[in-house]
């Protein structure tokens, strides 16, 4: 069991940190920073077609990642 997590964990990392790289900045420097999540906050960026799907993703597999973390930590 501990080996198919420890498998599932490794390909979810590898996939999580590409399509992390895969994904465009939205803006430069620390205002970008500042301002850049301030308008996502507030829905002024809308992200549209590979930058959606590529979001959805990551968020799907940042939550995989945190599940078989702690799945390989009981088990």
């Amino acid at each position: 069991m501990n080996t198919l997590l420890m498998t599932l964990l490794i390909i979810v990392s590898l996939a999580l940190i590409v399509v992390v790289l895969l994904q465009s900045g939205k803006s430069a420097g620390l205002s970008g920073a500042i301002s850049g999540g301030a308008e996502q906050l507030f829905g002024k960026q809308k992200a549209r077609g590979m930058d959606l799907i590529l979001h959805r993703a990551t968020v799907v597999l940042a939550v995989l990642f945190f599940i078989l973390t702690i799945a390989v930590t009981k088990f």
